[in-house]
Formats: structure tokens, C-alpha cells, sequence
């Protein structure tokens, strides 16, 4: 109980919201507290005049006692035999870009659990799934490491080199051999992490860039608008007839999306409801693994 009075107080970040959340009396919240400090043998909370922030140590407790809630919460679940209808919410984090490839997971599995409230996180910044920021992540390059992660290959993503039919009606259509006298949209440089980016430094000079950019939304939305001529994610180009296959994708510009769970949950029954629908649309890739 303390636990969980200490959670409730992290979340709405004064006593007196979270005394009214529980339905308890303020004091009982300041004791329940104090308990879980005297535990810890370190203060959880900063108390200032606009309510509580958690210390470090609180962090730390907050993390912990998050996964356990959902662990609680999911063994509750099958105790009463309502694995089938799952509760509560699903936190999911990609790129922007990849939500295409995962958008039918998210799909099947609102279909068969309506009454779970998903959440899709997009964005660069990595979410701490040990924080409890996410349930489940699709990360893409190198596979992630981090000891308490479960980490599988869920599918390779292939770049091909594209323009508009309005670009190339503007300028011709590039051979192999003309594409320097042609505009770009994308970026050059070291710090580019897509798969693509060693060949757009050996082949495209900075005068020859109508846009730079790192975000591939952007550059979909640029190439399809005549700017230049663009790497774009063969899962974004197929079947739209206004783009012009220069190059097509290939093995060499592909990165890997790898499907990560934390440990503590990966086992839950929601997660793996979760799971399932992604490995029922992951094609068949073996390696890598």
C-alpha cells in the first residue's frame, strides 16, 4: 500500500491530490510515505511550496514499483480468468517513419482488446523502458544491448533512390552515369546514422543539396514535391505512381528495427498480446537475430 500511495504522489505531485485519488486522509498519505523512506534510509521526495519531486532514490523506487504495479495488475488478470479481456493501457515507441510497418499491429491488437488505450510515442529520443516510459519499442540500427532488455529482429527496412514523375518531367530522368548533374534532397556529412548516408557523401556535393535534411518524413514530402531526387523507405514508396524508381532498394541501404521489451514485463499478458501481432506481420527474416 505504501508503494503504491508513494506512486500516486510522484505522478500528481502533491499529498493533497493524492490523498483525494486514493480516498484516504492526508495524514495517512504523509505516513505512508515516511514509512518508505525509513525503509529506504534515504528521502524519495523533495517537498518545496508547489508540492513533491522525486529524489534520485525516489526515481528509483518510482521504477521499480511501476513494473511491479503492471505485474500485479496482470497477474490479477489471469487469476480471474480475464486474459481475454485485457484492461489499461499500451505504450508503443518508433520512429515517425516506421509507424507504417508497425500502424497493423497497433491495428489487430485495438481490434481484439478495444478496451486498452494505446499510446504510439514518435520520435528520435530513445524512451527508458526500465523507467516505465514505454511497454514495448521498435528501435532501428545496431541491436540494443542493454542487460535488461529482450531484443528481437523484427524486419529490415530497404532504402531505394527516388523522384517525382513532376521532377523528372522538369529535368529528365538521371542515368547511372548523370545523376551529378542533378538536385538532392537528404543530408551529407559524418553524423548521418541512415544506411544510405556513406553514398550520399561519395556521390552528392554540397551544391548539389535542394533541401537537407535527416528526417525522412521531410524527405518523403520533398521528393514527392519535385524538389530532388531522394532515398525514401521502400515500404513509403511502393505503390504510389507519382514516384520514379532512380535506384532501386537494396540490401546495402537497409537497417535493421528490432522489437525491445523490458524483462519485468516482457512476460505480461498484455505485452505478449502485443507481441504476437507484430510477429504475425514480421516477414520472414531470420538472421541478425
Amino acid at each position: 500500500m505504501e508503494l503504491r500511495t508513494a506512486m500516486m504522489v510522484a505522478r500528481l505531485g502533491t499529498v493533497s491530490a493524492a490523498a483525494e485519488a486514493l480516498g484516504v486522509h492526508r495524514a495517512t498519505v504523509n505516513r505512508h510515505v515516511e514509512t518508505l523512506e525509513v525503509a529506504f534510509g534515504a528521502p524519495l521526495f523533495q517537498r518545496h511550496a508547489r508540492g513533491y519531486t522525486l529524489t534520485d532514490a525516489g526515481q528509483d523506487m518510482l521504477e521499480v514499483a511501476s513494473r511491479a504495479d503492471e505485474m500485479f495488475g496482470d497477474l490479477a488478470g489471469r487469476a480471474r480468468g480475464k486474459a481475454g479481456q485485457l484492461s489499461g493501457a499500451l505504450i508503443v515507441t518508433a520512429l515517425a517513419g516506421v509507424a507504417p510497418v508497425v500502424m497493423p499491429a497497433v491495428r489487430a491488437f485495438h481490434l481484439e482488446h478495444p478496451q486498452i488505450a494505446i499510446e504510439f510515442l514518435a520520435g528520435a529520443q530513445l524512451a527508458r523502458l526500465e523507467h516505465g516510459e514505454a511497454h514495448v519499442a521498435i528501435r532501428a540500427g545496431a541491436k540494443p544491448e542493454v542487460p535488461d532488455y529482450v531484443v528481437t529482429l523484427f524486419r529490415h527496412l530497404r532504402f531505394g533512390l527516388y523522384a517525382s514523375q513532376a521532377y523528372i518531367d522538369r529535368a529528365g530522368r538521371p542515368g547511372p552515369d548523370e545523376l551529378h548533374r542533378h538536385r538532392f534532397v537528404g543530408n551529407i556529412g559524418p553524423a548521418g546514422r541512415a544506411p544510405f548516408t556513406q553514398w550520399m557523401n561519395a556521390n552528392v556535393p554540397p551544391e548539389a543539396l535542394a533541401l537537407r535534411t535527416t528526417e525522412l518524413s521531410v524527405m518523403l514530402n520533398a521528393v514527392c514535391d519535385g524538389l530532388g531526387l531522394g532515398f525514401l523507405a521502400e515500404h513509403d514508396a511502393c505503390g504510389r505512381s507519382d514516384l520514379i524508381e532512380i535506384m532501386p532498394p537494396c540490401d546495402e541501404w537497409s537497417t535493421a528495427l528490432w522489437i525491445v521489451t523490458h524483462v519485468d514485463l516482457h512476460r505480461t499478458t498484455k505485452v505478449q498480446a502485443f507481441l504476437e501481432h507484430l510477429r504475425a506481420i514480421r516477414p520472414d527474416e531470420t538472421s541478425g537475430e
